[in-house]
């Protein structure tokens, strides 16, 4: 019984970790074109906040760039999207007319 429950665990583990596989796309920013890593949510996260600031991937990939204090583009670019979606949880009815806002803004 113990192994059965140990075999479902490390089933689920797998199940988890596939689901959120990294995915290397190119992207071209700035004129110049560079490879990103995120995992599938994390695309379809910054993906829908274009569509609702109606700008670029591009161009807001590129204002995360310019904008991050430290580390890799791939983390600048979670971090974003991970602030983004807490500050319309936070603030629903908050305008979100610019590109960049939350602790990259202030930059």
């Amino acid at each position: 019984m113990m192994a059965e429950r140990q075999m479902n665990m490390h089933c689920l583990m797998m199940e988890a970790i596939v689901k959120s596989a990294v995915a290397k796309r190119s992207i071209v920013i700035s004129g110049h074109k560079t490879s990103v890593s995120l995992e599938d949510e994390f695309w379809q996260g910054l993906k829908e906040i274009v569509r609702g600031r109606s700008v670029t991937l591009s161009d807001l990939v590129a204002d995360i760039d310019t904008r991050r204090p430290y580390g890799n583009l791939s983390s600048a670019i979670r971090l974003f999207v991970l602030d983004h979606f807490r500050t319309q949880v936070r603030e629903p009815s908050a305008d979100r007319g610019s590109a960049i806002s939350g602790p990259l803004a202030a930059q």
